[in-house]
């Protein structure tokens, strides 16, 4: 594996990022979507096999190229998995040349202060030294509304983590996402700038993070972030757009490309044939793929 293969595919490739990170906590509502009910399994075990050949189907998918794909975010215990006698993360890169990512954060507290920040992640320095072939990792905080104080605390949680996450020679992925239902969703997308702003200016020489950020109310507002010199990439969540709809606003900013989990597996069905399965994430694919370029 070479990490500058994977750096310079991040900062120069033409693409987005598949979320493929989906958790114990959002696994049973993704597969539903599936066309997985509850009663289809009967422990967490097998929810989890159900989730995996989802993941493997997706991956396998002739669409599913570095062409238009050119990173995705895996959930840790999907490390462990295989797909064609290679683990994950390995057939991602050496196989298909997609850059392998690690959803790291352990979900989320109860809100306070308008803002939801992160668990503790307890045994991190472990999970990064036994992430062979991991480029990097995401972690996700949420802000449901303009508090200053609040939007202050989740971006130095996460400036924190990500420090940690640089010391182990990988590049995290920084995720304050902001709820798209929030009344005061601007507002705190300029508060959020300004601290993220704030917080990169104080990152030492050789530390780079990735940002991925709900698709703001004003086009470009991002863009300085993108710009600046620790930052190699601002990617965006659907945050429960539709893929449409998400596609439509990206399309706005030109300095953000997609990292989208809805709306990339929207319309896909577990009773679908190969060619049906195939057909309805290429099209998906391509919508994202062109809302990024």
């Amino acid at each position: 594996m070479s990490k500058a293969e994977q750096r310079a595919q991040m900062i120069n490739g033409t693409g987005f990022i598949a979320a493929l990170d989906q958790s114990g906590g959002s696994t049973p509502k993704a597969l539903a979507l599936y066309g997985v009910e509850a009663s289809d399994y009967s422990s967490e075990e097998e929810m989890f096999g159900e989730i995996q050949k989802m993941r493997a189907r997706i991956i396998l998918a002739d669409d599913f190229t570095k062409d238009k794909v050119i990173g995705a975010i895996l959930f840790e215990r999907t490390l462990g998995e295989e797909i064609e006698g290679r683990k994950v993360a390995d057939y991602l890169w050496t196989v298909k040349g997609i850059v392998p990512f690690l959803k790291i954060d352990k979900g989320l507290e109860e809100q306070a202060n308008g803002v939801q920040m992160m668990k503790p992640i307890p045994g991190l320095a472990e999970t990064l030294a036994k992430a062979d072939g991991v480029f990097g990792t995401k972690e996700r905080s949420v802000i449901h509304e303009a508090n200053a104080d609040g939007i202050a605390a989740v971006v130095a949680q996460q400036f924190d983590v990500a420090r940690e996450v640089t010391d182990a020679g990988m590049v995290p992925i920084v995720e304050p996402e902001v709820n798209i239902h929030s009344e005061t969703k601007a507002e705190a997308e300029d508060i959020l700038k300004a601290e993220i702003l704030k917080n990169l200016d104080q990152l030492a020489e050789g530390q780079e993070v990735m940002l991925k950020l709900t698709i703001p109310t004003k086009a470009n507002l991002y863009d300085a972030l993108a710009d600046h010199p620790r930052l190699l990439r601002v990617v965006a969540l659907s945050g429960g757009y539709s893929t449409e709809e998400a596609c439509d606003l990206l399309g706005r900013n030109g300095k953000m490309i997609a990292s989208f989990s809805r709306a990339l597996t929207e319309g896909l069905s577990k009773q679908q044939s190969d060619a049906e399965f195939n057909a309805a994430l290429g099209a998906n694919i391509d919508k994202i793929f062109k809302a990024s370029v």
